[in-house]
């Protein structure tokens, strides 16, 4: 664990730990820090990252509870209909498809948040960035090895081949890259807001690169765009407060797999099969719930208070026997999994900030504009194009986000900010380092480091990392479950803890990434 007083960061590339803690040092807040670090890692960990994807926050000031989220998610375009889809034959969203791409919302929130709440002017927030991205950075080891296994999409697009692939050559651990076009579209950024993103010639260039693949984006999309501020969620688990974002994001779903866990007791080792065997169901009942409800409440209802209700917890742990796994579960539309950064910052005045942001897939889309070098996301994969479906694509509408930043509050002060990035696997995450937490009293980076598995959605496959395939696997199958290695690490954390008595912050950063804590 890293521990500090002054002023902490916790983030997946210690590259982006050190902006944080620097800006901070400089006399940034920890909102001016979360976003330095953001955009660092736009640069430094291009395939999770970008300016052209999305962005949530959670805001505490001086440590209160009453947190501030911000939803910085972005819509379709105006043209994308459900009828003009019909009309052309498209039945599936497919991930190179300009139609996958949703109009950036990360430039939007930046601006917002460090203009609201900020102490730093924007272009010296950006600062670093800027410079990581003219002057150059090395690969870290998971970015090298997720950068690989994206090879063959990057080399279908000229830009991203040259600037991402260096043009085609060896990429490794250690090998410098540069992004000169987007260390100039940061640049604008700075200088003149997010109209220097989203009006002009940056957004001109993005919206000409989209249609000549037969996107339906305009100019007038990009200049509509803008996130909101929102209420959080809330429930109660094991007498404290955690908050999560509202819809469209899945943290409803983080809630509902807590409140699944308190209605059963825990046995005291966190791996038994028991526990174990809790969370999966709780999970694979909760994502059906998900996946069937889920979606932007500007334009479908959402039943939150349904399903945060103590009696659906109450009827969903019903089904839980221990003997099987639950067969059948409700169909849905599913989709795979997704690559994010998430950071959490907390400063000496003990503004804490949980911020999470993502291009969906590892590289999303893998289309990278050529003049300002922006890589788009693939977020519109999210929607469903079935009739009647509440996430179903229309004009202006977000999808369903997996992508989810976290808050526990207790006693009427912020405890600590928390995250756990990996697609789908987050709200499943959130409740797995919370019971490990609360449940188990495991300190901070023992939770994070603990084994993890999870139960692919709308399946009874579980992907299990090695310790509890070899401990429980045979066990799980004899209950009904497949359970196989996962594609890649499970997921990756960071969290601060703030020790409101001794004044002092506590941190952990996942090891399945590249990342760490840094205090001082």
């Amino acid at each position: 664990m890293a521990t500090g007083q002054n002023g902490m960061a916790a983030t997946s590339h210690p590259t982006a730990t050190l902006v944080a803690t620097e800006m901070l040092r400089r006399g940034g807040n920890a909102i001016d820090a979360a976003v330095a670090a953001c955009a660092a890692q736009c640069v430094i960990e291009p395939g999770s990252t970008g300016v052209g994807g999305d962005c949530f926050a959670m805001i505490s000031l001086r440590g209160s509870d009453e947190v501030i989220a911000y939803n910085g998610s972005g819509r379709a375009p105006m043209a994308a209909t459900p009828e003009r889809f019909e009309r052309e034959g498209i039945s599936a969203i497919e991930r190179r498809s300009p139609h996958a791409v949703t109009i950036p919302g990360a430039v939007e929130a930046w601006a917002r948040l460090v203009g609201d709440h900020g102490r730093l002017p924007l272009a010296e927030v950006l600062a670093p960035a800027i410079g990581l991205a003219r002057d150059g950075f090395a690969l870290s080891p998971r970015v090298a090895h997720d950068l690989e296994l994206q090879r063959d999409l990057l080399a279908l697009d000229p830009t991203a081949r040259r600037i991402l692939l260096a043009g085609g050559g060896a990429i490794g651990v250690g090998t410098i890259l540069h992004q000169p076009e987007l260390a100039r579209t940061l640049e604008a950024i700075g200088r003149d807001g997010p109209d220097a993103f989203y009006r002009g010639p940056i957004a001109e260039d993005m919206v000409s690169y989209l249609r000549g693949l037969g996107g339906w984006h305009t100019l007038d999309d990009f200049v509509a765009a803008a996130g909101e501020y929102v209420r959080p969620i809330e429930t109660q688990f094991r007498g404290r407060t955690v908050l999560e974002c509202p819809p469209n994001g899945q943290g409803v779903i983080a809630l509902m797999i807590l409140k699944i866990l308190e209605c059963f007791e825990v046995k005291p080792d966190p791996l038994n099969i028991d526990n174990l065997h809790v969370a999966i169901e709780a999970t694979r009942l909760a994502y059906a719930a998900r996946d069937a409800l889920v979606a932007d409440p500007a334009q479908s209802a959402v039943p939150v208070d349904y399903l945060l209700s103590d009696r659906l917890a109450g009827e969903l742990a019903g089904k839980i026997d221990f003997s099987r796994a639950i067969d059948p579960l409700p169909a849905f539309h599913a989709v795979e999994h997704a690559d994010t950064v998430y950071l959490a910052v907390v400063d000496r005045e003990r503004n804490a900030v949980s911020l999470i942001s993502s291009l969906f897939y590892p590289y999303g889309s893998g289309l990278m504009s050529p003049r300002s070098g922006v890589l788009f996301q693939n977020r519109g994969q999210g929607f469903s194009l079935a009739k009647g479906h509440p996430n179903r694509i229309a004009p202006g509408k977000r999808p369903l986000h997996t992508i989810i930043p976290g808050m526990v509050a207790e006693k009427g002060r912020v405890r600590m900010p928390f995250g756990v990035m990996g697609g789908h696997y987050q709200a499943m995450g959130h409740a797995h380092l919370l019971s490990a937490l609360f449940d188990h009293g495991l300190d901070l980076q023992s939770a994070i480091d603990l084994p993890r598995l999870f139960p692919l959605p709308g399946t009874k496959t579980i992907e299990a990392e090695q310790r509890l395939r070899e401990r429980h696997g045979a066990a799980l199958e004899a209950r009904g479950f497949k359970v196989q290695p996962p594609k890649w690490p499970i997921g990756g954390a960071q969290a601060i803890w703030i020790d409101w008595d001794r004044g002092s912050l506590i941190g952990g950063s996942d090891p399945r990434k590249d990342g760490c804590a840094l205090g001082f």
